[in-house]
């Protein structure tokens, strides 16, 4: 034994370049170095270039409920191995992984909450799980959520960050797609508001379904939402793609999204959203709430507004007439 042997024990042991702390952050947009208290302190926004970044559940939950007020719910559900599905790793272990990196037990936390007051149910999908995707347990929790609203006569907002339905549960993935769509059409029926969030990113099964059913459909700035990836569409259409396809801005100017809000702001504004609906405001006056348009009541506006044209030029004919 020599020297060195002896003493070997006694050496602190440094941490690998992965797991050694870092105090800056580099923007994945305009690439600056910044500290990460400064990136902290405006929740994970770049101060340079605005870029928002990606954060989890439990962050995005501070931000958007009161202090002390969420509550969650179904915390007990947990994705089950039905086809006992294996590619380079079985699902059940990408599922403890997945568990242990981020300690939860599936990609969505749902639970009750009030935001400046008002009661209302929230999901939130964690990116970090799975990429987010939507399994048999994820679209269980959504429905029970829009259950409970309808029993408590509250809205439900989900904050959507997925790459779409979960492929190791296959049609079973799948089927929440229409299973959800289905209750948040019961929740319509009931008269209560559905707000939807898209952050980045939000695609496949989920941006097909519930994620663009909301009454109104809010997006965080930069974005990506859509269905398909980039290079699959560009390969199938074979033509290059407009700059900014699939980003919320390029949504928000072709129709798709109601307003871009930026993270700061995301909270007040989803209270302002629910005060308009008057869910669950304390001496409000008891009305009805807005009603969704439908394709029937857009089709008999149109048919009026032809209705009224024609009476106009009728008018404006006997007006010049000789």
């Amino acid at each position: 034994m020599n020297f060195g042997d002896i003493f070997k024990n006694f050496r602190k042991q440094q941490p690998s370049r992965d797991e050694a702390p870092s105090h800056w952050v580099k923007c994945p947009s305009c690439n600056s170095l910044m500290y990460y208290k400064e990136v902290e302190n405006l929740s994970q926004v770049c101060p340079k270039c605005k870029f928002h970044m990606r954060i989890g559940p439990d962050k995005r939950i501070a931000l958007l409920a009161d202090a002390g007020s969420f509550q969650e719910y179904d915390a007990d559900l947990v994705p089950v191995d039905p086809l006992g599905f294996v590619d380079k790793k079985s699902y059940k272990k990408r599922v403890a992984e997945s568990e242990k990196k981020t300690g939860k037990r599936s990609s969505v936390v749902s639970g009750e909450c009030t935001i400046e007051g008002i009661p209302v149910q929230l999901v939130v999908f964690d990116f970090s799980f799975m990429g987010g995707s939507l399994g048999s347990v994820e679209g269980e929790k959504i429905v029970r959520a829009v259950h409970r609203a309808i029993e408590k006569r509250q809205g439900v907002i989900i904050v959507s960050a997925s790459g779409g339905a979960r492929m190791q549960e296959s049609t079973f993935s799948l089927l929440q797609m229409s299973k959800t769509s289905a209750a948040l059409k019961r929740l319509a029926k009931e008269g209560l508001p559905y707000i939807s969030v898209l952050t980045d990113p939000t695609m496949g099964g989920v941006s097909a379904s519930f994620a663009m059913l909301g009454d109104v459909i809010v997006a965080e700035p930069g974005a990506l939402i859509g269905f398909a990836g980039q290079r699959v569409i560009k390969q199938t259409i074979g033509a290059e793609l407009p700059e900014g396809f699939q980003r919320s801005e390029f949504l928000l100017k072709h129709g798709f999204l109601d307003m871009i809000v930026q993270r700061s702001e995301m909270k007040s504004t989803l209270a302002d959203l629910l005060r308009y609906f008057s869910i669950g405001i304390d001496g409000a006056p008891e009305h009805k709430p807005v009603p969704r348009r439908r394709k029937e009541d857009k089709l008999q506006m149109r048919q009026v507004s032809e209705h009224m044209n024609d009476l106009s030029a009728k008018d404006d004919n006997q007006t010049h007439a000789p």
